[in-house]
């Protein structure tokens, strides 16, 4: 057999702040080498995104994770961060139409599948 670092995955988010309605279930398949992640989702306004990023740990057990993204408006690449414990993250939302406006995203992420 082989191993991998693939992993199937899915989030369920809520947008708060934010005027605009967007997805709130994203099916997320990730590959995680040490702390570098890379992956594809279905994002928040119903569009694929394709991420890479890194994960540092950070204060009260929690992962600091960083990184670029596609496919959300306004920008072919945008950065992204968020904070993850346990299965749970919290990160920033910017929202372009219907107004520009700052928000926040709250979720819940889970293991649907290992490819190890």
């Amino acid at each position: 057999m082989f191993n991998t670092c693939l992993s199937l995955m899915l989030a369920l988010g809520m947008h708060s702040g934010l005027e605009g309605h967007y997805n709130g279930l994203h099916p997320h398949l990730r590959c995680t080498v040490n702390n570098t992640i890379a992956g594809v989702y279905y994002n928040s306004e119903q569009k694929p995104s394709a991420y890479v990023g890194y994960t540092f740990d950070s204060l009260f057990d929690t992962e600091l994770e960083i990184g670029w993204v596609t496919g959300y408006s306004g920008a072919k690449i945008s950065p992204f961060t968020r904070i993850t414990k346990d299965n749970w993250y919290i990160a920033p939302a910017y929202e372009v139409t219907p107004k520009k406006a700052w928000g926040v995203t709250f979720g819940f992420e889970f293991p649907l599948f290992s490819f190890k």
